[in-house]
């Protein structure tokens, strides 16, 4: 058998097309780097770059299957918010669907009711992978904030505003089966400071 030597095309990073401030949206609307619609898609890539350092931690393998799934429907997520309803895109768009936020909600009561009650408001932190968690919950938080400024001024698929709202709930629930799981002691709010 010869083997045959082929130029192989080589895709570069770089394309030039956003040096003056515009990027473009799925569908190649050009848009504001600025506008509401890219900060809500950035800040879940923010946010899922978050996740990715969590998974990066010593984790249960469910809790880190979860995680790993969760990054995976973020890549949605982002997509889904990248993609204005309005002109219709050509091709099938990625959108979340209900099933999405039934699998965070059955995460949410699977993790929750093998913790133990609570009888104090904690503060955010614990082991290294909760602290992430919460920062990560956060970031989840402002991500809401910003889509649901878009949704206000522009038509979204209102899945990913339930997604999204459920998803720092999930994340709060992760943190603490996390500090639960590595035996983290976690610290009450003091509030008669």
């Amino acid at each position: 058998m010869l083997a045959v030597k082929t130029k192989r095309k080589t895709m570069k990073i770089y394309t030039k097309t956003g040096d003056k401030g515009k990027t473009a949206l799925f569908g190649g609307k050009r848009v504001s780097k600025a506008s509401v619609r890219v900060d809500s898609y950035g800040t879940i890539d923010e946010l899922n770059s978050h996740i990715g350092l969590v998974i990066a931690h010593e984790l249960s393998e469910d809790v880190r299957g979860d995680l790993t799934k969760l990054s995976s429907l973020l890549f949605n997520l982002g997509a889904d918010l990248a993609t204005p309803h309005d002109p219709p895109p050509k091709n099938p768009a990625v959108r979340m669907q209900e099933e999405h936020i039934t699998w965070l909600e059955q995460l949410i009561d699977k993790y929750y009711e093998n913790l133990p009650q609570e009888t104090f408001f904690t503060l955010p932190g614990g082991c290294v992978a909760a602290a992430n968690l919460h920062i990560a919950r956060t970031i989840c938080r402002r991500a809401e904030r910003i889509i649901t400024e878009l949704a206000a001024t522009e038509e979204i698929n209102n899945q990913a505003v339930i997604f999204v709202n459920r998803l720092s709930d999930y994340l709060f629930c992760a943190a603490k089966k996390v500090n639960a799981d590595s035996g983290a002691k976690e610290l009450p709010w003091n509030k008669d400071l």
